[in-house]
Formats: C-alpha cells, structure tokens, sequence
C-alpha cells in the first residue's frame, strides 16, 4: 500500500535568515537573503559562506542568525566546501539545493581558484556573489569588484584599475545558467532563483549589494541605488545559457549617473570621470546587445 504524505508534512525550514540579526541597517546582503528566502519557500536547504560579512552575520557559537544549516569555510575554499556537500546530497539522493554565498572579496579575489575549479567540473550548486564592491567585512579595503576611481580605505584618491567583469569570466566556463540580480527588481529577482533552482550543473548569480557603511550612503536608499545603477545601465540585468545564450532583462531608461553616483561619497572627491563611465557604460551595452541579436535564449527556460 502506498502512503501519501499530506504536504503540510513535507520538511520546511525557518527563514534562511533570521530576525534580529546584527546587519547593518540597508545591508544588500541582507535583503538578498529575504529574497532569497521568499523565492525558496522555505524548502531546505544549505548554505556555504566564506569569510565575509555574511559568516559574521551568524552570530557567536552556540546560537547562529541562520535557519538553515550553514557551513563557514576560509576564505578561498567555499565552492570545495560546497562540493562535498554536493556530493553526500547525491549519495543520500537529496535534491535540496546546495548554496554557496559569498562577498565580492571571496568570489573577484581570493577565492577565483576554487570559483573556477567547480565551474570547470560543472558541479551542482548555486554560487550566488553579494558584491557590495569592497572587503566590507574588514574596513572597507579595495577589490577586485570595485569599480575605477572610488575611493576606498586603501585607496583614498580613487582605484587605478578598472572593475573585473566577472559575470564574462563566470560565461567563458559554459556553465549551464548565469545571471546578474537586482534587490530593486523583485520578481526578476525571484524568477531567476527559480530557474536556477531547477536547473542542473553550476549556477552563477551575480548581485549588486548596497554597503552604506562602505558606500558611504544613507541606509534607507540602498533600494534606489540598485534601481539607478539598472536604470542608468552601469548594473545591466541579463542571463546567459550555457555560456552561448543571452537574454536581457532591463533595458536602460535614462536614469542619469550621477543619480547613482552622487548619492554615495565614495565617489565625492575621487578621480571618477562620469563621461568616461558612460562610454564604458554605452560600449558594455552594445557589446550585449550584439551577443543578444546573435544568440538569442528563447522560451521561459532557455
């Protein structure tokens, strides 16, 4: 006889993250993970996060501000860390979905190596990067991800260097699904959780995450940061199947750059020069325009 399991007895978790916890007020990391949380329904799930703001959200041991389990790893090493969770899950013959979550620092930086080694083995979990720009968690050092000429505690007339694109490193590796997040757009944000959760293979999810300690801005604009960086185009919003694929999702709408800059004083008495990010900003645009045209991703999956 087969016994039907009613599906209020199905495992639910709590809120990935819990009230209460110590983040800073406009925190993007933390409203990535209430969106986060909104689009896994509470299903289980598990969480691997490097050294960063993130793994100090936990809180000190015995009590932790997470409602899933959560694995801390060194800095460079959350992508291996994952991968053998990846693996007892298939062993157990578990589906439930395996996240790494990790800060700009661990995914541009320090942890590329072990980033890239998964993403060439395709294994299956999603890599979701909160990239708030700077090492946040450690006095606001400069990294990999942030962008030219913002000035930060190491570098306090502006970044000589330009921003890596890793969206275009992470689609070079052909991974099955890549795709950049808006805290600003919500339903985008949680289809492209969905679709990731049901795609096999590596996922890579890029998210702009608002730092107002960092960015210098007041906490309760961190939303319209995010809404001006899509809006101006500086933050396109678009996916990529199979490293071939590319669909967008948000076109610019005019929104000025200095919306966007203006609001945050790392850029106030830095050596940004705005009509150059605009033509940087218009060349990134047209180069994904083309890719579009040229290889468009069809259908609701792809």
């Amino acid at each position: 006889m087969t016994t039907q399991v009613a599906e209020h007895d199905q495992p639910r978790c709590e809120s990935v993250l819990r009230p209460g916890n110590t983040n800073c007020a406009g925190c993007g990391m933390s409203i990535g993970f209430q969106l986060l949380d909104q689009a896994l329904e509470r299903e289980p799930a598990s969480l691997v996060i490097p050294a960063c703001c993130g793994i100090v959200t936990a809180g000190a041991f015995p009590t932790s501000a997470y409602g899933v389990p959560t694995a801390a790893s060194t800095f460079a090493s959350s992508p291996a860390v994952a991968t053998g969770l990846c693996s007892i899950a298939d062993l157990n013959e578990e589906d439930h979905p395996v996240i790494c979550w990790a800060g700009d620092g661990g995914t541009y930086d320090i942890g590329l190596a072990t980033l890239s080694a998964a993403a060439e083995r395709n294994e299956n979990m999603i890599y979701v990067c909160y990239d708030n720009e700077i090492y946040g968690n450690t006095g606001g050092q400069r990294s990999g991800a942030t962008p030219e000429g913002v000035r930060t505690t190491t570098t306090p007339r502006g970044k000589l260097e330009p921003k890596k694109d890793i969206m275009a490193m992470m689609v070079a590796h052909r991974i099955p699904y890549a795709a950049t997040l808006s805290v600003a757009h919500r339903d985008d944000f949680l289809r492209k959780i969905h679709l990731a959760r049901k795609t096999p293979g590596f996922r890579f999810l890029h998210m702009l995450s608002p730092c107002p300690t960092g960015w210098k801005s007041e906490p309760d604009e961190s939303i319209d940061l995010i809404r001006y960086a899509v809006g101006s185009g500086l933050f396109p919003l678009y996916e990529v199947f199979d490293g071939r694929r590319y669909r967008l999702n948000a076109k610019p709408d005019g929104t000025p750059l200095d919306e966007y800059a203006t609001r945050q004083r790392r850029y106030t008495g830095a050596h940004v020069d705005l009509d150059a990010l605009q033509d940087s900003v218009d060349m990134q645009w047209r180069y994904l325009n083309t890719m579009f045209e040229a290889f468009p991703a069809i259908g609701d999956d792809a």
